[in-house]
């Protein structure tokens, strides 16, 4: 009877609610997760906290962050959530530079909690030092050991109770690649950028990396030669020769031998200041769109938007006057190159909240492609085009976006962009060094100038990307060819390489200059 009765008591039982999705925000922080409110606040006080304790162990100041430029941290409930979004099984979680839309997503928990897994926390720390790296100098040259080196130094960072931040602990998940032999020396490792590496030594690129930068900048190792490496690196000399500053290279890899095995020192980093976090419940409808919003951020292709959009229609059809629904309907609409649909979602959000600027890009975005579709280059069209761009640009002025927006209402259309339109894109790049999109399109521009030494500097720091793959490769060609005085084959090279880097148009990044999307899919 008990077995007959068990099915239908559970019936009757209230289904469990899901969590309440919040936002958490900080000066350069906004995070999404629908975990406990006070959880929620610890995590995004934490990250503000590592910002603090990186530029204060640095030197660095702290420059005020625009709010379209804070890193977006959206929290999903598992790592098979992240692999799913990021189309790998391997990926615990990832980050995206964009202009004002840089992202990071993570899972609440990864591995099996052992110090030796690469946890959730240390994958997003690592990227957002990589972020914080390109915001700080965004035209420094620097080489892979030490782009994935100082990036693993901090990434296991420890925070403590009473506000302190430990930094420089060594990476436990890297243990076996750093004591397990040399796979690569230090020769190799300073022209990492240059070699094609095995996945062993890809490895150690990461793990020598950390130990070279940890016996440099937390044992204070050597003083003075790192600082003279990076600066004849610079200043245009071969990764060889600026190493000369190291002396005998043997020498160092002995010593980094003999580091490794001894007493690993951290770095404390006290006296930081409270941190302020704003925390408030995500709308109804915020919260109905959020799974759609994760994957529409993270990026679709023709294929992949229509589903997304599909989706948005459901998710936002409830909630006509909520302007974060119809901010999402917009954006995903506009993906799918629903252009009436996107205009009119954007509308709807203008309408609930005037000053939703997300709502003036979408609507400016589906705007300009209609008129590129249709070939219409006429004043008014493009006066009111740009009409809905200043009003989006007064009420956030450091939107990048809004900038690269008002130089496309030009260039999108076979007119030179005015001054005001220049210094738009060059004022967008220095808000958003982090998008390689836009840094091509602001060397490009540059180009057409004739101002070889600011498209060069533009270029150069592509080069030793090693996320840069393709991108790396091409930029130090355009290089070689300015190098060479031949201005118009870079401005060619650049023109055929646009969007090559995002052929499915998974990667959103900064909306692309030239040419204009087409419509579909």
């Amino acid at each position: 009877m008990l077995r007959k009765l068990l099915p239908l008591l559970f019936l009757l039982l209230p289904a469990t609610a899901r969590a309440d999705w919040y936002e958490a925000s900080t000066q350069h922080f906004v995070v999404y997760s629908d975990q406990r409110p006070e959880k929620i606040r610890e995590f995004t006080a934490n990250l503000e906290r590592f910002d603090m304790a990186v530029r204060k162990l640095g030197g660095w100041k702290d420059q005020p962050t625009a709010k379209p430029n804070r890193l977006t941290v959206y929290v999903v409930g598992s790592r098979e959530e992240v692999s799913k979004l990021i189309g790998n099984r391997f990926v615990a979680g990832f980050y995206k530079p964009r202009a004002g839309g840089s992202l990071a997503v993570v899972p609440r928990r990864s591995g099996s909690g052992s110090e030796t897994d690469l946890d959730a926390e240390s994958i997003l720390l690592h990227e957002y030092t990589h972020h914080l790296m390109w915001s700080i100098s965004p035209h420094s040259v620097y080489p892979a050991w030490f782009i994935e080196g100082f990036a693993e130094l901090f990434a296991t960072a420890d925070f403590q109770k009473n506000g302190d931040v430990v930094l420089g602990r060594p990476p436990q998940y890297r243990a076996r690649t750093l004591m397990t032999g040399n796979n690569l020396p230090i020769g190799k490792l300073l022209v990492a950028d240059t070699l094609k590496l095995s996945p062993e030594q890809r490895a150690a690129l990461y793990g020598r990396g950390w130990l070279l930068s940890h016996y440099f900048l937390i044992a204070r190792q050597r003083p003075g030669q790192l600082g003279a490496y990076l600066a004849a690196l610079n200043a245009g000399k071969p990764s060889l020769e600026a190493a000369q500053a190291f002396g005998n290279l043997q020498a160092l890899d002995n010593e980094l031998e003999r580091y490794k095995r001894g007493k690993i020192a951290a770095f404390l980093v006290s006296g930081l200041p409270n941190v302020e976090v704003a925390l408030r419940p995500l709308t109804p409808g915020e919260a109905a769109t959020m799974d759609v919003r994760i994957r529409s951020k993270n990026g679709v292709n023709r294929k992949t938007a229509p589903g997304v959009y599909a989706d948005a229609q459901k998710a936002a059809a409830a909630f006509p006057g909520d302007p974060g629904a119809q901010i999402v309907l917009a954006e995903t609409a506009y993906d799918a190159r629903d252009l009436v649909a996107a205009e009119a979602a954007a509308d709807r959000a203008i309408a609930a909240n005037p000053k939703a600027v997300d709502a003036y890009i979408f609507k400016a975005m589906a705007r300009l492609t209609a008129a590129s579709v249709a070939r219409d280059r006429s004043k008014e069209t493009l006066a009111a085009i740009r009409k809905i761009i200043a009003a989006g640009n007064k009420l956030e002025p450091e939107d990048p976006r809004l900038l690269i927006l008002y130089y496309r209402s030009f260039v999108d259309f076979g007119f030179p962009p005015s001054e005001n339109a220049k210094d738009g894109l060059a004022a967008a790049f220095d808000l958003a060094p982090q998008d390689d999109r836009l840094r091509f399109n602001a060397a490009r521009m540059y180009l057409k100038d004739g101002d070889k030494a600011h498209a060069r500097a533009m270029l150069t720091p592509l080069a030793y990307n090693p996320h840069g793959q393709g991108l790396a490769q091409r930029a130090a060609a355009m290089i070689a060819t300015i190098d060479k005085g031949d201005v118009e084959g870079a401005i060619k090279s650049l023109d055929s390489s646009e969007g090559d880097e995002d052929k499915d148009g998974e990667d959103k990044g900064a909306p692309p200059t030239s040419p204009a999307p087409q419509p579909g899919p």
